[in-house]
């Protein structure tokens, strides 16, 4: 089972690293794909020489990186012919996000979503001046498919549809950067999509969004971006003030099952 993301997303994901050689590097760059949905629950990686070639390391580097993988229970490697390292099902539990948002101050989190406009906004409005007409016809379409049915199939499709628009930026700086940030935060500001009408909103800006970068118009991606980005943070913030009196957000995404 593949994650419902385009396949600019795994080309950025798996692409050469800048500094062979070093097993957290592969680490980290696999453990992104996984927060970030790129990889899906139950999906069988690419085989170990494949990886080996498609990041540029040593087969031994990729070995070494899977194991790290395995240690924070990540993925599972099947040994027969229908081996190989597969993601593990689950994905971040709420009593982790729970801990996270008592770590960090409403100022902080304000400021993380912030900068995550920011960014994203950088590579929209770069995504808007420099794709192709068929680059704006593959994310129209791209956008027509995502599964916003549940709040896992909308953190997908929103997290590989932002990692589509810093692809068609062209720019390796802003996709190395929204990849980052998006590991990072991206988990804490999707958790508004439990709620349907957060993934209503989120489904038609990021339809608009893609139009606006089809139809070369940097200055309405943007400010799409900077919509959506503050209808994600309201709820953001709305989760955390509801884990400090007390809640948590397993029970909140229970309660908001549509």
């Amino acid at each position: 089972m593949e994650a419902r993301v385009g396949p600019a997303a795994r080309e950025a994901i798996f692409a050469q690293l800048a500094d062979a050689g070093r097993a957290e590097q592969v680490a980290q760059r696999l453990t992104d794909a996984i927060v970030l949905g790129v990889l899906a629950p139950a999906e069988r990686l690419p085989s170990e020489p494949e990886l080996a070639k498609r990041f540029g390391v040593a087969l031994i580097t990729v070995r070494e990186g899977l194991g790290i993988l395995r240690e924070a229970g990540l993925v599972e490697t099947r040994r027969g012919r229908e081996g190989g390292s597969f993601v593990m099902s689950g994905g971040p539990h709420g009593s982790l996000l729970d801990a996270r948002l008592h770590a960090l101050a409403q100022v902080e989190l304000a400021d993380m979503a912030a900068y995550f406009s920011t960014i994203l906004s950088g590579c929209a409005e770069r995504a808007a001046l420099r794709a192709t007409e068929r680059d704006g016809e593959r994310l129209l379409d791209w956008v027509a498919n995502a599964d916003f049915s549940t709040p896992a199939s909308a953190r997908s499709a929103t997290g590989g549809f932002y990692l589509e628009l810093a692809v068609l930026s062209q720019s390796a700086r802003l996709v190395r950067e929204q990849i980052r940030i998006q590991a990072e935060f991206g988990p804490l500001l999707l958790l508004g999509l439990d709620t349907a009408e957060t993934r209503t909103d989120v489904a038609r800006l990021n339809a608009a969004l893609a139009a606006a970068v089809a139809a070369g118009d940097p200055a309405l991606a943007g400010s799409l971006v900077g919509e959506q980005l503050d209808v994600l943070a309201h709820r953001l913030l709305a989760a955390k003030a509801h884990v400090e009196r007390g809640g948590s957000l397993d029970e909140r995404a229970a309660d908001h099952v549509a």
